[in-house]
């Protein structure tokens, strides 16, 4: 029988904290579309909230059409 999932979300009870090998960044793909949004992401941190919110628009939007192109 599989083992339940562990709660995702930090102030869930049972949620455990990732090992670091979980918690590492990945600066770049080695696809160049993709590393320009995870470049804009990480600069996201310095915005106020509601221009990190358009920023995750936008990034989540170019991720989608990326995948799409792949995909075929």
């Amino acid at each position: 029988m599989p083992q339940p999932a562990q709660p995702q979300h930090p102030q869930h009870p049972g949620y455990a904290e990732p090992a670091a090998a979980e918690r590492r960044i990945v600066e770049e793909t080695g696809h160049p579309v993709v590393d320009a949004v995870l470049r804009s992401l990480a600069n996201a941190a310095q915005l106020t909230p509601g221009e990190q919110i358009a920023a995750y628009e936008a990034a989540h939007q170019v991720l989608q059409e990326t995948l799409s192109s792949i995909e075929g």
